[in-house]
């Protein structure tokens, strides 16, 4: 233990002392993660919010064959906008992004509604622009609620409840928490603890691999009187400690983060106190053994640096794939999916926001799973590390 000591203790001086590559792995990882989805996550709310309330003005074509839509409209603060003379007027302005959305209202609109006919209008939107399509949805749903409303006072004329068009009556219950919904937003901190821990201990395991070799550094260092295991281990617990670091800087700038997002805005309070966040770092924390031990090995296999570089920036996004898909399945935790990592610590980490009750069954083999194949991925870089090769 004390020629493993004395390697780790190498490798980290030797990492503190590039300023420029531990700012690099312990800030730009660490930090630009929380602060961009802090950033893009406030402008969606934001976004959100001020097109719900603003009062959006709807282009109309024909507004004069339907003064009493125009009522109703403007009631839905929407401000009914003349100008436009024809419909395929309409339809090349809104190509052209000069509106995002224009009404077109036939002259026979009225003879219609007075004949009790469906009364046709056209929306003319651009479905593949989003702020666009946000405010055709307005309109359409305004749209909706007039047209259940005329059919409302067509039955009543006649002497019939609006009540027996209604066979069914729906009543939706949410049992959903502000927690449990908070974590459909939140999700993804997973992939920026994960690209977080591997960025802090990259730049280290290049370095002592392919770094080593290529400065020529690497062939009296085997020279000593160590066996090369104990090298290796020294070397792959300086990359887990920089992990370590990467790690805890992470969740403590997404604690902060998360303090400046107007989550209360749209009902959302993740569970992500001074509490769950040691429980989550205590979560991820054997995915450091293996993610370093992973890039060890992998840097191992190269000749260059700047070769390294491409591999672990390739290898990188690996451990990113489970979580995209347990995002797009929408997974549930349970035992058999504990065992592949980074998508365990993933799945607890969502109940861990949820506030839901935590499977120690399912932490436990989590945890065991994680660090039996980090020590084997070590084990396979003392292995290695033996081959006479080595240096050529």
């Amino acid at each position: 233990m004390r020629t493993v000591g004395t390697v780790f203790c190498k490798e980290v001086l030797d990492n503190i002392r590039d300023r420029r590559t531990l700012l690099s792995a312990l800030l730009m990882g660490p930090l630009f993660g929380p602060v961009l989805f802090a950033f893009v996550i406030n402008l969606s709310i934001d976004r959100a919010i001020s097109s719900a309330e603003k009062t959006l003005e709807v282009p109309v074509v024909g507004a004069e064959f339907a003064p009493n839509l125009q009522r109703y409209l403007e009631s839905r603060n929407m401000t009914v906008v003349e100008g436009l003379e024809s419909y395929e007027t309409a339809v090349e302005s809104v190509k052209l992004g000069t509106h995002d959305l224009v009404l077109v209202i036939p002259a026979e609109f009225g003879e219609q509604l007075r004949n009790s006919l469906p009364a046709r209008i056209e929306l003319v939107s651009n479905a593949a622009d989003t702020a666009a399509a946000r405010d055709a949805n307005r309109v359409r749903s305004a749209l909706q609620s007039y047209s259940h409303e005329l059919a409302s006072y067509r039955l009543m004329a006649r002497g019939v409840s609006p009540i027996v068009v209604r066979p069914i009556s729906i009543d939706e219950i949410d049992v959903s928490t502000s927690s449990g919904r908070s974590a459909i937003l939140l999700g993804m901190m997973s992939y920026f603890f994960i690209f977080a821990m591997l960025m802090g201990g990259m730049y280290l395991a290049i370095d002592t691999t392919a770094g080593e070799r290529e400065r020529g550094s690497l062939e009296p260092l085997l020279a000593l009187p160590a066996t090369r295991g104990r090298l290796m281990f020294g070397k792959i617990l300086a990359a887990c400690l920089f992990m370590i670091l990467a790690l805890f800087l992470s969740m403590v700038s997404f604690y902060f983060a998360l303090r400046f997002m107007p989550l209360d805005k749209l009902g959302l309070t993740p569970n992500f106190g001074p509490q769950a966040v040691l429980l989550a770092f205590l979560m991820f924390l054997p995915f450091v053994l293996l993610g370093a031990s992973l890039m060890t090995l992998v840097a191992s296999f190269t000749k260059s640096y700047k070769e390294a570089q491409t591999w672990l920036g390739f290898l990188m996004l690996l451990p990113t794939l489970p979580i995209l898909v347990a995002s797009l399945l929408n997974l549930r935790p349970r035992t058999e999916l504990m065992f592949v990592p980074s998508l365990s610590q993933h799945l607890l980490l969502i109940d861990l926001v949820k506030n839901e009750p935590i499977n120690l069954l399912y932490v436990l083999i989590s945890v065991l799973s994680t660090l039996s194949l980090g020590a084997l991925l070590a084990w396979l870089c003392a292995r290695l590390y033996r081959r006479e090769g080595l240096l050529g």
